[in-house]
């Protein structure tokens, strides 16, 4: 092999490749990057057996060919290369030549063959989204993802595709966000994305108008992002049925400043640390929020002047949950829903179905 391209497309490259490689591998060729040359390109790709990421940059290829190096050596060696071009020949022995400006390189690589191929998958479906929607989407509901080993299930999203809709559905047990988006699309289908795959995914998708591909398969999922491939494996089984745990009442209910509640949960956040978990308390009167908080620590109180529709209620939160709840709306104001104290906290925005966040409630003290 034998190529020169640009130092900046390379860091690029290998930057975002290299998320996808193995830091300790039982196969040592799983914490390199492959390397192959051929036509105009050089492909970059990594793989941990869970996620694959790989990529095409313009290059002039001068002998064809393919290697593994080490992902975190060579990255770092091309990000201190002094120029902008970069040449790079490997010989029989698997010796691999850097050479930028005055700068001369000499690593060892492995053969290509040693390196597990990425899944390869029949389509049974595709859809393509705005990048810049499928980002938000996401990032509105990946929080929710459970990091319970006990539950597989819930560590990846449904994505249900039905009547124009994508919906994306994440469950933890203890809080559920749903975000939905109109798409150009006729399929009807559900399958579920591990939440790491969805972080990877969400680190490469940008602001463009641009589409995004998602090619789905039977047990695996590409998703296509500019000259990026994002490989996974679906995650298998039934997910809960959604629908049947979004509380269907609205005994009080109240539209509130976004920015207000989120500030006023973080002053009690300040009584909680990781040792003391203590739940926030609020009380939902007819005109006013009362907050408090106590703890080994000390006591807190704070109080929105806010007006509230219904019966009034006093409920216990975990503040972390609330708190990504609220920060991940995106709007000035949220309605928020309740029906009793033992009831899940319905977020939604003020007009229409966009979103929906729910937080299950901690029982206060003083209930018995």
């Amino acid at each position: 092999m034998k190529i020169s391209c640009l130092r900046s497309d390379l860091v690029t490259a290998l930057s975002n490749v290299s998320r996808a490689v193995s830091t300790k591998a039982a196969i040592p060729a799983l914490e390199g990057v492959l390397i192959k040359a051929y036509g105009s390109s050089l492909n970059v790709s990594g793989y941990n057996l869970e996620i694959g990421i790989t990529t095409d940059i313009e290059a002039t290829v001068n002998q064809e060919g393919e290697i593994v190096l080490s992902a975190r050596l060579l990255l770092d060696i091309v990000r201190r290369l002094p120029e902008e071009i970069v040449k790079i020949e490997t010989d029989d022995r698997m010796v691999t030549y850097i050479n930028c400006g005055n700068v001369d390189y000499q690593i060892v690589g492995m053969p290509s063959v040693e390196y597990p191929d990425l899944p390869s998958f029949q389509q049974t479906d595709s859809i393509k989204v705005n990048a810049k929607v499928l980002r938000e989407m996401i990032r509105q509901t990946v929080y929710a993802v459970s990091d319970n080993n006990s539950k597989p299930i819930y560590m990846g999203s449904l994505f249900e595709v039905s009547d124009g809709m994508l919906r994306i559905v994440a469950i933890d047990g203890f809080r559920m966000a749903i975000r939905s988006e109109n798409v150009d699309s006729e399929s009807n289908t559900t399958f579920i994305v591990p939440g790491k795959t969805q972080l990877e995914v969400l680190k490469l998708l940008t602001e463009d108008e641009e589409d995004a591909e998602i090619i789905v398969g039977q047990r695996h999922i590409t998703f296509k992002i500019n000259s990026y491939r994002v490989i996974s494996r679906l995650i298998e089984g039934t997910f809960l049925d959604y629908r049947t745990t979004i509380p269907a009442g609205n005994k009080t209910e109240l539209v509130i400043n976004t920015r207000q509640m989120i500030d006023s949960v973080e002053r009690m956040s300040l009584l909680n640390s990781e040792r003391i978990q203590s739940p926030v308390r609020c009380k939902f009167n007819e005109n006013d929020v009362r907050l408090s908080c106590a703890s080994a620590v000390g006591r807190a109180n704070d109080v929105i002047s806010v007006p509230v529709i219904g019966e009034t209620v006093e409920i216990g939160f975990n503040n972390r949950y609330m708190l990504e709840a609220l920060k991940n709306t995106d709007t000035d104001e949220v309605r928020m829903i309740l029906n009793g104290p033992v009831a899940p906290i319905v977020i939604k925005p003020v007009k229409g179905d966009q979103f929906l966040s729910i937080v299950v409630p901690v029982r206060l003290a003083n209930e018995g």
